[in-house]
């Protein structure tokens, strides 16, 4: 069965994956490629159309990214989003010009006139999401503005054809509370793609891909027992078969009983090879005195490098390290394929070595953690496995805020565990994206029975996200913080203050380090 395919051209904006995610959601292929793939290579893709990403740069500045003039003259349809829409303005004769008043944030559309890819929408003005700085001062010659906005008097435009397309605003957003029927409509009404491709696809073509990037080499796969290394594992598992070598490492920033969990699963579910190393020691003395976050990361990061090194030359001289990295982890860390701004160096991704001697594979390195999800799902696996929390590679490690001690990690762990515990018991697990604690750098004062104390302060983080891309905190019954606090100062020793993190992301990041 042929799958219709869409080819993104990122422009460098944190959305862009979105973009994506969305063409996926309505069971359309696409993939994501650099606003400066060749030419020869765009025309080659095969795309039933082209989506043009915003970006951070402006078209006015002679070193921003340039779309090339061929592009739009292949006969397929475009769609250009807020730089997208800049661009092809630029190359086809009209004028961009910064503008007065620049519009972030949330703005109201006006239709101005009918356009196939405004047919199902029903609410006008309708709410979108803004974020330029410059505007259409004049739309290029054969074009008409279909929509306004109050800051922009070109916030859509249309050629005559109706098969080029621009979007001042970022429809992938679920800010733009319609936007979903407009990508709907510019993929089945304007490019008439088929909906075709679901996670049984994209395992038949991971397992092809994987298969012909190893070879006969044998890998290993670092296995946190997370969802994201168990799916890639069992995945790989099934393309390869005993090529593959998993290895749990125990670094000491664990959650409670997680060694046993793993193997118990590994072993008796999945019968894959699983190797154990217990390096808590090295981890605790690799960062011992380290308060900087990021160094810490890096430092985590290098040794762990080193051991699956070592481990490689135990298994039969392995030459591919497999990892569960997903698409948030790389744009908080690199460029993904475009300019796309750094914001942090991420566990999967960051602070491993310029000499590395294995080579990475990362099957989900463009996919969502619910996309992942479901490949578990397709895969049987077991669903307590694959509806788990997500948990960051470093642990607990990055948990314990400044200085890492196996005191403070270990009160960490007991208090995490009486959170879990207490989520699954009332319910509130399941409707949670994430949820964990964090060891402040700060002790409070307490009373305990007729003693004064002086002791430390655990914060409560739970989250609601689809992506990782934005969370908002969840709103726990008050009832449930308070048996959770008590539970926590009564049992574990050292702790005489609990608080609960009500921020959101953007501005503040899911994890506190």
């Amino acid at each position: 069965m042929s799958t219709d395919k869409i080819l993104i051209l990122d422009f460098g904006s944190q959305y862009t994956q979105l973009i994506a995610r969305r063409i996926r959601e309505m069971h359309v292929y696409c993939e994501i490629h650099p606003c400066t793939l060749p030419l020869k290579e765009v025309q080659q893709f095969g795309a039933k159309a082209i989506i043009l990403s915003g970006g951070p740069d402006s078209v006015l500045d002679k070193k921003s990214p340039k779309l090339h003039p061929e592009i739009l003259q292949m006969g397929i349809p475009v769609l250009g989003i807020c730089y997208g829409m800049q661009a092809i303005t630029q190359v086809l004769g009209g004028k961009v010009e910064a503008a007065a008043h620049r519009e972030y944030g949330k703005a109201y559309l006006k239709d101005t006139k009918s356009t196939v890819l405004f047919n199902h929408l029903k609410t006008w003005p309708m709410q979108v999401w803004m974020s330029h700085g410059d505007r259409i001062a004049k739309v290029p010659p054969g074009f008409d503005v279909i929509a306004i906005s109050g800051n922009s008097p070109c916030a859509a435009f249309a050629n005559a054809s109706s098969t080029i397309f621009g979007l001042q605003f970022h429809p992938e957003v679920v800010h733009t509370l319609e936007g979903k029927k407009i990508l709907k409509a510019f993929l089945f009404d304007v490019a008439k793609c088929e909906a075709n491709w679901n996670m049984h696809s994209f395992i038949e073509t991971q397992i092809e891909v994987l298969r012909k990037q190893i070879g006969k080499e044998n890998v290993i796969c670092g296995l946190s027992g997370g969802v994201d290394s168990s799916v890639a594992a069992v995945l790989l598992h099934k393309a390869i078969g005993d090529q593959l070598t998993c290895i749990f490492v125990d670094n000491g920033f664990l959650r409670k009983d997680e060694r046993h969990y793993v193997e118990k699963i590994f072993r008796d579910n999945f019968h894959i090879q699983l190797d154990v190393v217990d390096a808590s020691d090295r981890f605790l003395k690799k960062i011992k005195g380290i308060s900087d976050p990021e160094e810490k990361r890096k430092k985590a990061g290098n040794l762990f490098i080193e051991i699956f090194e070592e481990e490689a030359k135990r298994v039969g001289n392995a030459k591919f390290l497999a990892q569960g990295t997903l698409y948030p982890d790389v744009i908080e860390s690199v460029s993904f394929k475009g300019p796309s701004a750094t914001i942090k160096t991420h566990h999967n991704v960051g602070g491993l070595p310029e000499k590395m001697h294995l080579k990475l594979v990362e099957p989900f390195r463009e996919l969502f953690k619910d996309e992942v999800r479901a490949v578990g799902e397709e895969l049987k696996l077991p669903a307590e496995m694959i509806h788990r929390h997500p948990f960051p590679g470093p642990g607990l490690l990055i948990r314990v805020l400044g200085e890492v001690t196996k005191e403070k990690l270990d009160i960490l762990r007991e208090a995490d565990a009486i959170f879990m515990e207490e989520l699954k018991n009332s319910g509130w697990y399941e409707k949670t994206w994430q949820a964990f604690c964090v060891f402040l750098p700060v002790k409070a004062v307490g009373v305990m029975g007729d003693e004064r104390t002086y002791e430390n302060v655990i914060a409560l983080r739970a989250v609601n996200s689809t992506d990782a891309m934005t969370a908002d905190w969840s709103h726990l019954p008050y009832n449930l913080l308070g048996t959770v606090s008590n539970r926590i100062i009564n049992e574990v020793k050292g702790v005489n203050r609990v608080v609960y993190d009500i921020s959101s992301k953007p501005p503040g990041t899911i994890e506190w380090e």
